[in-house]
């Protein structure tokens, strides 16, 4: 029961942080947006919603999994939340934004994307019908020695494909 109260108070503290990024222009350029753990630049935002342990010194598969396992339960209160406001996600499979299969050899993703697909396999996206950006929630890692990350970030419409 303990660990349901730490959750739901992570997940107001969550949604707060959502809702501030979401009310918030874009900037003309890279910053931070003056939200902890944050930063944006044109047609974006991304914030750090909750940050595991590193795993410099145990990688051990009980010490991931774990770390793992309590972002995916914040990353699920939050998704009970968001699909209450705009109904069920998508699941956006990240790889293609990598560029590997692009026959451009110039080809980049825009940001967000651009950062998210380097750390994430997958996102859980919502369109907001009234706004024309998007909000997606991953779970990443930069490094297998880095801390799972449980990401929030919001894009314009226009740049997701299709």
């Amino acid at each position: 029961m303990a660990s349901q109260h730490r959750s739901t108070g992570f997940t107001e503290a969550q949604l707060s942080i959502i809702d501030e990024l979401s009310a918030l222009p874009f900037p003309e350029q890279e910053g931070k947006p003056g939200i902890s753990g944050g930063w944006g630049g044109p047609g974006y935002h991304v914030a750090v919603l909750r940050e595991s342990q590193d795993f410099w010194d145990d990688r051990s598969e009980e010490i991931v999994g774990a770390a793992e396992k309590e972002l995916e339960v914040d990353l699920d209160a939050l998704e009970v939340v968001l699909t209450a406001r705009w109904g069920g996600p998508t699941t956006v499979d990240l790889w293609p934004y990598l560029g590997f299969d692009n026959p451009d050899p110039e080809f980049t993703a825009p940001e967000p994307l651009g950062f998210l697909c380097n750390v994430a396999g997958s996102m859980q996206l919502w369109q907001s019908p009234s706004s024309g950006r998007w909000l997606a929630l991953a779970i990443g890692q930069a490094d297998r020695e880095l801390p799972f990350q449980l990401l929030a970030a919001i894009g314009e419409a226009s740049s997701l494909p299709g």
